[in-house]
């Protein structure tokens, strides 16, 4: 490419001269529906035993009565009810056992006639002329000869005149027996022309007993919409290929698929295509001829990039009927229509990805797939903190609740639309309206459930991440106490501790004044738990003479005064942050304002040369293969509000951290150990 042709495309790129029509949530719902039906794709008959979890397509009417003959709900004997009037324990009335056992799946061969019984099994037919089932715990077998008439014992001898001689059973009835007593007449339970299941039932392992129950061996449900999931990007690999810096793992692609599948829909993998559009173009080709629907991600921005959006552009009945909504994450999506079938790119980034995936596109495969509009669960909820937004366009907001005393906080995730894990950590998000530029700390809102309903944890942990915490708290997860983790850092997990809203504060924080840590910040009502010593150092890459073998503070110095030299710095608040400040003492060195808010984000961009040093723990060098220069071990602690105290799931906890083979594991981790906490 000459040097001219390459300027020409850099201007072009600079000017993103691509149109992009933002419109509003409730405009691209509407637009999309009106070009789709939104009905079942069609049926189809499958086995019993392959019905799990599919949609029911017809009305289901039942064939045959259930049960189909009087049934005896227990162990005892068929009785004509009046025959027992009056009985009890002292004056119990007799009957005379008919020759035969009525076991489930024997026909009677005799009634019951006045004066006489039948043994009978639970399951069992009733026989003719019974109205009703005694059990045999209220009976008792009458041993010897009965004499003719007469009253043996205060047994009443009811019948024809009886021979002392004969081998007739008899048996005594303590209680008398009301008519319909334990029997579960035809037709009971489902009658022959009932409709026992109705279209757009998701059948479930219930729904499949009563299908058995009335003789169903196979069963006519909704198939399943076939939706094609291609993943695009030069810089996309897939899972367990090599990876190099630069380049991201698709996980859209499996959280697509996933989600389809949970939908009802049949996931078609298409696995990645390159930024090359004769390639993409095939693909969609390849994507819409053998699936009812198909979802791209990734160029769905206004860049000189956006190769998907001119491969579907060339469609044009109606084709692209959506291109860009005002919702922040997701703003850049696209939906098109092409063929009656709907086709859909995704923006790139996860959390957009996911955000927008649900919110537009999977009620459509719902319909496809015969279910019904899922019922939004809203609960409501106070925000901790304040939360900001852009003006302009709604912004959604996952958060994490917490229960407190006061009701349910809703903590904001801090993390973008391009993190992973914002969905699977939370519980719901909240709506900030596109006029709004911020919603102030103690505002009531309301949360959108991600899911049925809000399971409170057992241990609530709000502060600083580390790596030695989170083994712990995996050990506890594995004994069957549940876990809820907010990494806010450690004078947020303090403040979330002064309103009671966990049950530890992890933290890190040093007394610039005293130099001394965790201890001075505590407020009245708090406890500090004595955690494990992290030594805390600056990282460098191996074989950088700025560092390798020098003094700590000293190539600190060194360093700020070198503009060429860069540091990755960590954010207000953090214990390292504070660290940091005391030795550079009102330096600022070159990349003091890049803030990482983790020691894993500051070992990232030095491994990747975004930076050249930083300050983190000793334990995350050694992860990222970095040098490692030691200043001092800082506490890791834990903050207690004085009400959680004796929660069983803290005291779990504080076992954990006293357990010897536990302090071991953390000493060969890296970590030394505090006095043990009593």
């Amino acid at each position: 490419m000459s040097e001219s042709d390459l300027r020409q495309k850099l201007r072009a790129a600079a000017r993103q001269e691509q149109f992009l029509e933002v419109v509003g949530r409730d405009e691209a719902t509407a637009r999309f529906h009106r070009h789709l039906t939104l009905a079942p794709v069609g049926s189809e008959t499958v086995p019993l035993s392959a019905a799990l979890n599919r949609v029911l397509a017809r009305d289901v009417v039942a064939g045959v009565d259930v049960p189909g003959f009087d049934r005896s709900g227990v162990d005892g004997f068929a009785v004509r009810s009046a025959d027992t009037v009056g009985a009890t324990e002292e004056r119990p009335r007799v009957l005379t056992l008919n020759a035969e056992v009525l076991t489930p799946g024997q026909a009677p061969a005799m009634a019951v006639e006045p004066g006489t019984a039948t043994l009978i099994a639970t399951g069992g037919m009733v026989p003719r002329g019974a109205d009703a089932v005694v059990m045999v715990e209220h009976t008792d077998v009458i041993d010897g000869a009965v004499i003719d008439g007469a009253v043996i014992d205060g047994a009443v001898i009811d019948g024809a005149v009886i021979d002392g001689a004969d081998d007739a059973v008899r048996v005594e009835f303590h209680r008398p027996a009301a008519p319909g007593q334990f029997i579960a007449y035809a037709a009971s339970d489902i009658a022959r022309g009932e409709t026992v299941l109705r279209a757009g039932r998701l059948l479930t392992s219930r729904e499949i007993g009563v299908l058995a129950a009335i003789g169903r061996a196979e069963v006519e449900v909704c198939r399943r919409p076939r939706v094609a999931v291609l993943s695009t990007g030069d810089e996309i690999v897939a899972p367990g290929d090599p990876i190099v810096p630069g380049k991201v793992y698709d996980s859209n692609g499996a959280i697509v698929a996933a989600a389809v599948a949970e939908l009802g829909g049949e996931p078609v993998p298409m696995g990645i295509r390159p930024d090359d559009e004769a390639a993409l173009r095939d693909a969609v080709e390849q994507g819409l001829s053998g699936c009812d629907m198909m979802i791209l991600s990734g160029g769905t921005s206004k860049g000189a990039g956006d190769l998907c959006y001119r491969v579907i552009s060339r469609f044009t009945d109606p084709g692209i009927v959506v291109h860009g909504v005002a919702l922040k994450p997701g703003k850049p999506l696209c939906l098109a229509v092409t063929g009656g079938k709907p086709l859909v790119v995704l923006p790139g980034f996860p959390t957009s990805a996911i955000f927008t995936f649900h919110e537009f596109v999977a009620p459509v495969i719902r319909a496809l797939a015969g279910l019904p509009p899922e019922r939004g669960e809203t609960i409501p909820a106070t925000l901790p903190i304040r939360l900001t937004s852009e003006r302009g366009r709604t912004e959604f907001s996952m958060v994490s609740l917490v229960r407190t005393d006061a009701g349910l906080a809703a903590y904001p995730l801090a993390k973008g639309s391009g993190a992973v894990t914002a969905f699977s950590h939370a519980d719901g998000f909240v709506a900030i309206p596109q006029h709004e530029e911020a919603v102030e700390a103690g505002t009531g809102v309301t949360v959108q459930l991600i899911g049925r309903g809000v399971e409170p944890a057992d241990l609530v942990v709000i502060g600083s991440h580390c790596v030695g915490l989170d083994h712990l708290l995996g050990l506890l997860q594995r004994r069957g106490v549940t876990v809820k983790v907010l990494n806010v850092g450690s004078m947020g997990g303090l403040t979330a501790a002064r309103r009671g809203e966990c049950d530890l504060a992890p933290v890190h924080l040093m007394d610039p004044a005293t130099g001394r840590y965790n201890e001075p910040f505590l407020a009245e009502g708090m406890t500090l738990l004595p955690g494990y010593r992290r030594l805390q150092g600056v990282l460098f890459r191996p074989g950088d003479v700025r560092f390798e073998g020098r003094d700590a503070a000293g190539a600190m110095a060194d360093a700020a005064a070198d503009p060429g030299c860069l540091m990755i710095n960590r954010n207000p608040g953090s214990g390292t942050r504070i660290l940091a400040d005391r030795i550079l003492a009102g330096a600022r060195p070159a990349g003091y304002q890049a803030q990482a808010k983790s020691h894993n984000a500051v070992a990232a961009a030095v491994a990747q040369g975004r930076a050249d040093w930083g300050l983190a723990i000793e334990t995350v060098a050694a992860d990222y293969g970095l040098g490692f220069l030691p200043l001092q071990p800082e506490h890791y602690d834990f903050v207690v509000p004085a009400g959680r105290l004796d929660r069983p799931a803290v005291h779990a906890f504080v076992a954990l951290l006293a357990d010897t083979e536990i302090r071991r594991w953390l000493e060969a981790k890296g970590f030394s150990a505090a006095p043990s906490p009593r």
